[in-house]
């Protein structure tokens, strides 16, 4: 019997229409260059209209490799230390800046009170694995040994990310635990792209449907891995869904549509955080498709969405 597809909510399906040639699914290596392209179009306002301060650092990276590019923004006028949410860029392993969707953990800080500490890490596939996270790994070691220095409070660093942001989070929980690294407060993962393997029910319900569908994820975890892509050695800093022990990780919060293709390794990951012990919050919102928030962002799921992240930060930080 053929998968049938989830439904779309209405909202956000008129929406989806609406982007018509933009919003086509099956994204390929070939459209990489006009990718970076659009990636590179968006100018946000780092201060968010004055109220932080931004600095921008280059910090050594892991042995042997470049420095990192760190962007830091401080609310002006606070001299407490402050939580600090280390955001990791979304864009298939493949695309995108330190300024790449830095917008969302901005509005967290400016709610909340908090340091914002963006990282550039290498692209694929140009920089495969391990290249990514041990940037990302690298960035977040040098964050934790100078929150004095950016504003920070120690042991009070929340990493999070969207799509392949959300999984370099991820990845960089498990690296900080078995690296007995810095001493995360929570991870925040937003549709985490975590599971190379590709061949969940939704993303088979996926092909060719939505803005990320199964060929656009075998276009970037092949980007990522090359020919190790699906096959039995593939490190859990690579894909978090190939971790055995999802024990000792801090807090996780987890959203993720139920009309796109990591819906079903969204729900395992939080599975098996809740069965190692662990301490996880899990939304499934209904008919979204990937990166519903960004592209409709006045749509009424769009907004319970942003609301219920800043909820649980809210009362994370409270702790």
């Amino acid at each position: 019997m053929p998968l049938v597809p989830p439904p779309f909510d209405p909202e956000l399906a008129a929406c989806l229409e609406s982007l018509g040639d933009a919003a086509a699914p099956g994204f390929r290596l070939e459209d990489l260059d006009a990718a970076r392209r659009g990636t590179c179009l968006a100018a946000p306002d780092l201060t968010a209209g004055g109220v932080f301060e931004v600095s921008e650092y280059a910090v050594p990276g892991p042995p042997g490799a470049p420095g990192i590019p760190l962007l830091v923004c401080r609310p002006r006028g606070t001299t407490a230390p402050l939580p600090v949410l280390y955001h990791v860029h979304g864009g298939g392993m493949m695309a995108g800046t330190d300024r790449a969707g830095v917008e969302v953990p901005l509005d967290w800080a400016r709610e909340l009170g908090a340091v914002v500490v963006s990282v550039d890490y290498r692209l694929a596939p140009e920089h495969p694995h391990p290249a990514p996270v041990e940037d990302v790994y690298a960035g977040l070691v040098w964050a934790a040994a100078h929150t004095a220095e950016i504003g920070g409070a120690p042991r009070r660093i929340v990493v999070a990310g969207a799509s392949a942001g959300g999984g370099l989070a991820a990845a960089a929980a498990l690296l900080a635990r078995d690296r007995q690294g810095p001493s995360l407060l929570g991870q925040l993962l937003m549709s985490p792209m975590l599971d190379d393997r590709n061949d969940t029910v939704s993303s088979r319900q996926m092909t060719d449907r939505g803005l990320w569908d199964r060929t656009a994820n075998e276009t970037a975890w092949t980007a990522l891995l090359g020919t190790r892509r699906g096959g039995p050695d593939v490190s859990p800093y690579a894909a978090p869904a190939r971790a055995t022990d999802l024990s000792g990780l801090a807090p996780a919060y987890l959203d993720v549509g139920s009309a796109e293709t990591f819906r079903d390794e969204t729900v395992a990951h939080a599975s098996r955080l809740w069965a190692a012990g662990g301490r996880a919050e899990l939304h499934v919102w209904p008919g979204a498709f990937h990166g519903f928030d960004t592209l409709a962002p006045e749509a009424a799921l769009s907004r319970t969405a942003r609301a219920a992240r800043l909820d649980w930060l809210r009362r994370l930080f409270a702790r």
